[in-house]
C-alpha cells in the first residue's frame, strides 16, 4: 500500500489491486501523473475534489481519508 498525504487528505493506493484503467490519471491530471514521482500529489486539488476522483475508482486500488 502506497500512502500520500498533507494536513487535509490521505491517499491510498494498492497497486496489487489496479487494473490501470486510467480513470484517475484522465479524470484529475493535476494530482495522479504517472510521469512524476511521487505519482500522486495531494496538493495539486482541492481535498474535495481529490475525494471524487478517488470515488470514481473502478478497482477500489485508490482510497483516501478527508482529515479534519
Amino acid at each position: 500500500m502506497q500512502v500520500y498525504r498533507n494536513d487535509k487528505i490521505v491517499v491510498r493506493y494498492d497497486p496489487k489491486i489496479c487494473i490501470h484503467a486510467g480513470d484517475c490519471v484522465r479524470g484529475l491530471p493535476a494530482v495522479f501523473d504517472v510521469g512524476k514521482k511521487p505519482w500522486i500529489d495531494v496538493d495539486g486539488a482541492s481535498p474535495e475534489r481529490i475525494a471524487e476522483q478517488v470515488k470514481k475508482c473502478p478497482s477500489g486500488a485508490l482510497s483516501c481519508e478527508l482529515l479534519e
